[in-house]
């Protein structure tokens, strides 16, 4: 990293889970993780936000998040470069904070990458901008990226010989993390579906039942790009990163058509190591796969009897 500049955070996280999940050949290394306690809680989670504690910057710190349904799942900043900068500063400079979301797939029996066309992001729509809350208790606005991996359970040899599978051990076959403003870069939208909603109460005969009119949303899945989903990659707005960080190499752009304007494009990297000499730098337009949807839901299964009634 230049010494003269503060260095670019997303560039030091990638380049500490890069080291951490794969070797120097680009391999895979297996980690373990503790058993899951409840529905919320999350052991990948806690392992990202320990590697980071560690690797980081002596001026950088990892905040987890203080509980479940908080987002982003963990904040990377450096406390002493935030202080008494102005909220529009803060809110764009990525030497000084940003959020991260965490995202884990799986692959499909035939190798392919889980719910490709589109994920489920819960009751958060992703946004290259999101909120959390300053000393003050008033929202303050930062960048947001996403860490997208598929996580595989290690198989180990005495499962393979007949005994119980155990160990807790993974490894992950792909990883991006990504510049939420290649998913989505409505704020608007956002604080709309992040805010508080109103609930349906007393419904029911007895009057005690709710709806809560909880949001689902589905946004497209970055592992889902052929080029993405065997890969350890970074992708950013900034165009010339790779100049700044001689361990990056740039590896190619993915631009995007907006509903409303013209393209928008991002930058892929990936360590030296990880593309082959020679290279050619690949430039995608649209790459996600789309699904056909349809405006109405899915009705709930049936369930199906062999009796015939009578008129």
């Amino acid at each position: 990293m230049n010494p003269h500049r503060l260095s670019d955070l997303p560039a030091e996280v990638f380049l500490i889970l890069r080291d951490a999940f794969f070797d120097a050949s680009g391999n895979s290394v297996p980690y373990p993780l503790r058993e899951k306690r409840n529905t919320q809680d999350d052991p990948f989670d806690e392992y990202v936000h320990n590697l980071l504690v560690a690797g980081l910057p002596a001026d950088a710190r990892a905040l987890k998040a203080p509980g479940p349904l908080i987002t982003p799942d963990l904040i990377v900043l450096r406390p002493e470069m935030c202080d008494g900068r102005s909220r529009l500063q803060l809110g764009s400079d990525l030497t000084r904070i940003f959020g991260v979301e965490v995202k884990k797939l799986e692959r499909t029996p035939g190798g392919g990458i889980a719910r490709a066309s589109g994920m489920d992001y819960n009751t958060t729509p992703p946004c290259g901008t999101v909120r959390v809350y300053g000393a003050d208790n008033l929202p303050l606005d930062i960048r947001g990226f996403y860490l997208f991996v598929c996580q595989e359970p290690v198989v180990e040899l005495a499962t393979l010989l007949g005994g119980q599978p155990g160990g807790g051990r993974y490894r992950l076959s792909a990883l991006v993390l990504c510049d939420g403003n290649l998913l989505n870069s409505d704020f608007d939208l956002y604080l709309s579906i992040v805010g508080a909603r109103t609930k349906a109460i007393g419904l029911g005969t007895f009057g005690d039942g709710a709806n809560r009119n909880r949001p689902m949303l589905i946004f497209t899945n970055p592992l889902g790009i052929a080029e993405l989903g065997c890969t350890v990659t970074l992708l950013h707005a900034r165009e010339n990163l790779h100049h700044e960080v001689p361990q990056l190499r740039f590896a190619g752009t993915i631009s995007r058509t907006p509903k409303h304007a013209g393209l928008q494009t991002f930058h892929c990297y990936r360590l030296n190591s990880d593309l082959p000499e020679p290279y050619t730098p690949f430039q995608l337009v649209d790459p996600f796969p789309v699904p056909v949807r349809s405006e109405r839901t899915t009705p709930r299964g049936r369930f199906r009897i062999n009796v015939r009634p009578g008129d």
